[in-house]
């Protein structure tokens, strides 16, 4: 009942921060907050979960009851946790708990109403990366929507209203290509399943147990809804062309939205795509392997290229996002033991780092009030650990050897090289995406950091509170603790996805 305990303490901690005073609302969520992170974090020492939650692996911490029968369907309060999910659980309540403190400096109105939406959104998260049945799980992957939407509209830049209606417009029709894919499978297995519990669903289709619906064939039937839950989650990933909500809501968002935005709401499509697209369909996904990794190779280069002509350091590293989540889906679509462990890996490193990466920016522009990389210069001799923390971050997002990237990265190369036909192209091309990452990364450093100090407004520059630095160090150490020693998620990774591999046909 873990699961469902820390659901609980976060939905009456949302509710407590609502009803507090707003002197206090921020201290309050930052308490509860740590209730989440001390419980994900001893159910991760005492993990003993193995195999894969979809294909006949043992769960940790479920519970499966039934909930409602809805038709010929049952519907199943089913949850619980393997080698996949468990360090997106782990991700998800460090780095709200770190975002909030975040908030503490920025946040000056509506605190009460901020911080709640905060909670509320985290245990949307839990639910996500827990549920095992669809119509659960589809609940939480809406209710994340809601306070997301308020957290852009409400306390938002200038342009919140816009960047807040599109990023929810975007998601929720993609919401609804995927749903229309999976409940197409639904209908296809008929008799076979009795329930939209996603273990039955996945073992169902892998029986071959799929049959015809309004004509289509079987194969058919599996390739187009492949191809429309492929749509809606590469929408929340987002993969290029349909990534432009991102850039928009990250630069109006406020820092801590934006922290776990691509810190944590982004691994929601990656992790959707895995379970479903590459775990339930893994046949299609194999033969469709090569127009994947164009899909994956073209966000990696083309959002490198875009973060390359930004002046906004939020636009960077938004566009850094896309570029990143395309060396996710390379390492998807390879089907091998370090292809597939290392695009999972690299949803945790990618949210740390550019969890930290975001917050580094938004330290600054409390300080600067001004994220224009040419408004400023020389903020290394007033801001010494802020920006000394940012430059780490940045060597991490270029692959720096003994940090999380370093280490994300090499393993889907080494997995994807040969692993499909044309593989050894796309995954050179994919490499060279390090390079223009390292172009705009260190030109933007060396304007914004470095030489004699200029600034284009009338603040003053000091450095920045304990406060607004601690949740910078503890991500870094985390960044590091991870590239030094992968396998205090690697190894549990690899376990859960063994058996993915046997049904993709990989190595």
């Amino acid at each position: 009942m873990m699961i469902e305990l820390l659901l609980g303490v976060t939905l009456v901690g949302a509710l407590l921060t609502f009803l507090a005073p707003n002197k206090v609302a921020g201290k309050l969520a930052f308490a509860v907050s740590l209730l989440p992170v001390v419980g994900s974090l001893w159910m991760y020492l005492n993990f003993d979960g193995s195999g894969n939650a979809l294909l006949g692996g043992t769960l940790a911490y479920e519970t499966n009851a039934q909930w409602v029968s809805l038709g010929p369907w049952d519907l199943t309060w089913h949850v619980g946790l393997d080698g996949i999910s468990m360090p997106l659980f782990v991700l998800t309540t460090v780095l709200t708990t770190l975002a909030i403190v975040s908030a503490w400096t920025p946040i000056d109105e509506r605190q009460s109403q901020f911080y709640g939406l905060m909670l509320l959104m985290e245990a949307s998260l839990i639910g996500v990366f827990a549920a095992l049945d669809f119509f659960v799980w589809f609940i939480f992957w809406e209710a994340v929507l809601i306070p997301m939407y308020f957290l852009i509209g409400v306390w938002g830049g200038p342009r919140r209203k816009y960047a807040a209606i599109k990023f929810f417009v975007y998601t929720n029709v993609a919401s609804l290509v995927m749903f229309i894919g999976f409940m197409a499978l639904v209908f296809g297995l008929g008799d076979s399943v009795t329930t939209l519990g996603l273990p039955e669903v996945a073992q169902a289709l892998r029986a071959g147990e799929l049959g015809s619906v309004g004509g289509i064939a079987p194969g058919t039937l599996k390739a187009l809804a492949f191809f429309a839950m492929f749509a809606g989650f590469a929408v929340k990933v987002p993969v290029v062309p349909v990534h432009t909500w991102l850039p928009d809501a990250h630069v109006e968002a406020p820092t801590p939205v934006s922290v776990m935005l691509a810190g944590v709401l982004l691994k929601m499509g990656t992790y959707a795509l895995l379970r479903f697209n590459f775990t339930m369909l893994a046949d299609v996904a194999r033969g469709a392997a090569s127009i994947i990794a164009v899909f994956a190779v073209v966000s990696v280069i083309y959002g490198a290229m875009l973060a390359l002509a930004q002046q906004d350091l939020k636009r960077i590293v938004a566009y850094s996002s896309v570029s990143s989540m395309g060396y996710v889906i390379l390492g998807l679509v390879a089907y091998t033991v370090y292809g597939v462990g290392g695009a999972t890996f690299q949803m945790i490193a990618h949210g740390l780092i550019s969890g930290l990466m975001f917050m580094a920016v938004g330290v600054i522009y409390n300080t600067t009030h001004t994220r224009m990389v040419a408004d400023m210069s020389g903020l290394a001799d007033r801001m010494p650990w802020t920006v000394g923390i940012l430059v780490a971050a940045a060597f991490a997002y270029m692959g720096l050897p003994l940090m999380a990237g370093f280490a994300g990265e090499l393993f889907i190369f080494l997995g994807a090289f040969n692993a499909f036909p044309g593989s050894p192209i796309f995954t050179s091309l994919a490499m060279f995406g390090i390079v223009i990452v390292a172009g705009y990364l260190l030109f933007a450093m060396q304007r914004t950091l470095f030489g004699s100090f200029r600034l284009e407004t009338d603040y003053e520059v000091t450095p920045a509170p304990f406060h607004d630095v601690a949740p910078l160090a503890v991500l870094l150490i985390l960044i590091i603790a991870l590239g030094v020693a992968p396998d205090i998620f690697m190894q549990m990774i690899q376990d859960a996805i063994r058996p993915i591999l046997v049904v993709g046909g990989g190595a």
